[in-house]
């Protein structure tokens, strides 16, 4: 297996409800974890409000010294897709991330203490993620989370993450459950997947003119996200879906979903998945012969898909909620290129590593206004008190602040080259 530097690896992690045990967790009463939450705010409010609860109330006292914060170093902690199929987000991320910190120490740190990042693979697995997450925080004693990648994962972890008051930044979902204000520890940049099904419906059906569209979408609380985003943005135009299909994740086993929208003759197919299956389903399409729009979400990794696709990707759309990685007029595309190339020259640019250094540079930004004697109770207070972030002349709005100003999203098409290309219209 690919070793990858600060990556620590586990054995095989135990099931979500053998995690949340009393003999594991030392409490003192078994607590009832939810097997799925919701994508509603009132269900996935009440049921994480009830989880976190208990597990704050019977987790033992923490140690007077804050955890992950030295003489000389500050420790954030990643759970994340190293490996297996979905890999190229978490590296990614993690690149984009240690990128950022790098930077950040090569201006002496802040306060004079070092950003360190620990990684550690969960392969976009819940039950992993349950296992590594636990392991950042009682074992490497990690100061904040940042840069986790997926819904299911986060859906796993975040009762973890908030009944300690661990920081949770940045990660890498639109999940709508991950705005609920009951939720202070989770700090989100990107906008939502409901953000994202809106920008694609009103170009499909406002550019185009297509009332038959069609989801191929991941079949668990990821893939229910947009497909509760896609249902919402038709029914405001009077329209419904013409097609629905699923595939499982962590697989390529997109043959019966492709049968079932093939049979409605969609003008366009949205897609809520990783790059593998939405690659794999693409070439499906082609080779039966269809050629419908294809519009994918921020979450596939737009420069992975366009490596699978290789010629077949010319005209396919992906959405995106961060700036143009290739637009150096933007002073932080700017930053951030100088950035990646000093932590690695053979790195490129890309959107997620992109999304990784914004969340390293609100992390060390946050820090600051910290001040000198961090506290994860203080980190958060400086986020969610200031809200408003300028990462080299690009503003980060987080909190309350994103209601009110909610992140960008534009639309991309792959060209034949397998560049991308930003476009207002399609």
């Amino acid at each position: 297996m690919p070793v990858f530097p600060g990556v620590l690896r586990t054995k095989a992690a135990a099931s979500v409800s053998d995690l949340f045990s009393p003999q594991n967790y030392r409490l003192r009463e078994p607590v009832p974890y939810p097997a799925s939450l919701q994508m509603t705010r009132s269900r996935s409010a009440t049921c994480l409000a009830l989880t976190i609860a208990l597990l704050a109330a019977s987790l033992l006292p923490a140690r007077g010294d804050e955890a992950g914060v030295g003489d000389d170093a500050i420790l954030f902690g990643q759970a994340a897709a190293l490996e297996g199929p979905s890999s190229a987000l978490g590296q990614r991320m993690r690149q984009g991330i240690v990128a950022a910190f790098t930077e950040i120490n090569g201006k002496g740190g802040v306060y004079g203490r070092k950003l360190q990042l620990v990684s550690r693979d969960d392969g976009y697995d819940p039950d992993r993620s349950v296992a590594q997450t636990l392991r950042l925080i009682e074992d490497d004693k990690v100061f904040a989370l940042i840069g986790a990648v997926g819904t299911p994962t986060a859906i796993a972890t975040i009762p973890i993450t908030s009944a300690r008051n661990v920081p949770f930044i940045g990660p890498f979902t639109g999940a709508e459950f991950l705005r609920d204000l009951e939720l202070p520890n989770v700090v989100n940049i990107r906008a939502s997947y409901g953000a994202e099904a809106e920008a694609w419906v009103k170009h499909l059906t406002e550019d185009r003119r297509f009332t038959r569209i069609a989801i191929f979408y991941q079949d668990d609380s990821f893939g229910r996200d947009g497909l509760l985003g896609v249902k919402r943005a038709l029914a405001k135009r009077g329209l419904e879906l013409a097609a629905e299909g699923t595939f499982e994740r962590n697989t390529r086993a997109v043959a019966s979903a492709w049968r079932m929208i093939k049979r409605a003759e969609p003008e366009a197919i949205v897609m809520v998945g990783t790059y593998s299956p939405c690659a794999e389903f693409i070439k499906l399409a082609h080779r039966s012969g269809a050629n419908p729009t294809f519009v994918n979400i921020s979450f596939v990794g737009a420069n992975a898909l366009a490596k699978e696709l290789g010629p077949e990707g010319e005209g396919v759309i992906v959405s995106q909620v961060v700036p143009f990685p290739w637009d150096r007029s933007l002073q932080l595309v700017a930053d951030y290129q100088t950035a990646l190339k000093a932590y690695d020259p053979a790195l490129t640019p890309d959107f997620v590593s992109l999304e990784g250094y914004l969340s390293g540079r609100l992390a060390a930004a946050a820090l600051e206004k910290a001040g000198p004697r961090p506290t994860r109770a203080s980190l958060l207070r400086a986020i969610n008190d200031v809200g408003r972030f300028d990462i080299s002349g690009s503003i980060v709005n987080v909190g309350m602040r994103m209601i009110d100003t909610p992140p960008k999203v534009f639309l991309t098409v792959i060209q034949k080259d397998g560049t991308f290309k930003a476009v207002d219209r399609l």
